[in-house]
């Protein structure tokens, strides 16, 4: 198993982080629902503002710099090598939106689309190895990719990352397949991300997108607390065996999740 950063292994999600045409108003959204605070790295990087719970990095956010750019979540993937990431990217069909590109000392990063139409980053680390506490309240939990074609992606995480992609539709009752890193049992525990098919709960012009949850407390607090900050509820909060969850928007339109672990529901 390769491990391209600190406790990462390779095709894991190691970072997230949220494009705003607002940033200033993403800080008082993030902050009130999952305790973060903030640090702006300044001009030079575009003043990414990264986000902080009991003072580990945990998120950032990001200025728009251009209008047309979609409002969304960002998932990155963790790489030791992002150049030979990209070959593979292209390789697999998959289409390089951005970079690699040096992001002075704190690491290399690409944005890619996989052949489905997900977009997701790779990050390989310098100085900055990712996310410092995650599966906790108030840090990154869980990502899902959601597309409209299984039989399309699953080959593609496979080559690019290495990953070993198992489908559980049957235990689960939806088409669903969970992503575990190479030589490590094929077991929910050990997932690093999941898949999941679109259906007709969906509009058809929905593009491919990843998802990323984040852990709470308490899933209906924060679900009541993002209506009063004017963000929107998605999907309203149901139990799983992995927590109580719900999809949100903020208030700027960017989707996400959060889940409360300590609610698991046995099937």
């Amino acid at each position: 198993m390769s491990t391209a950063t600190d406790g990462f292994p390779e095709g894991a999600p190691c970072w997230a982080d949220v494009m705003l045409p607002d940033v200033a108003a993403g800080k008082r959204f993030y902050g009130e629902i999952l305790g973060w605070t903030f640090e702006d790295s300044g001009g030079e990087y575009g003043h990414y503002t990264h986000a902080f719970h009991e003072g580990k990095n945990v998120a950032a956010l990001a200025p728009k710099p251009d209008g047309r750019m979609p409002t969304a979540w960002s998932v990155y993937f963790a790489s030791p090598d992002a150049a030979a990431t990209a070959d593979r990217i292209r390789a697999a069909h998959g289409q390089i939106v951005m970079g690699p590109m040096a992001i002075g000392p704190f690491g290399t990063m690409l944005m890619a689309a996989d052949p489905g139409g997900a977009v997701f980053g790779v990050w390989q680390a310098g100085s900055h190895k990712g996310f410092e506490k995650r599966g906790e309240p108030g840090a990154y939990g869980w990502a899902e990719v959601y597309t409209w074609d299984a039989a399309a992606i699953d080959p593609f995480y496979e080559e690019v990352f290495g990953v070993n992609v198992h489908d559980l539709s049957e235990e689960a009752g939806i088409e669903f397949a969970i992503w575990t890193p190479a030589g490590v049992p094929a077991t929910p525990e050990h997932a690093v991300a999941g898949r999941a098919v679109m259906d007709d709960r969906f509009p058809r012009e929905m593009p491919a997108h990843f998802l990323a949850y984040f852990v709470v407390d308490d899933c209906d607090a924060v679900v009541q607390a993002t209506l009063r900050l004017h963000g929107r509820l998605r999907w309203d909060p149901q139990d799983t065996p992995y927590g109580r969850f719900a999809v949100l928007a903020d208030d700027q339109g960017a989707d996400f999740a959060v889940i409360d672990v300590s609610q698991p529901v046995q099937a």
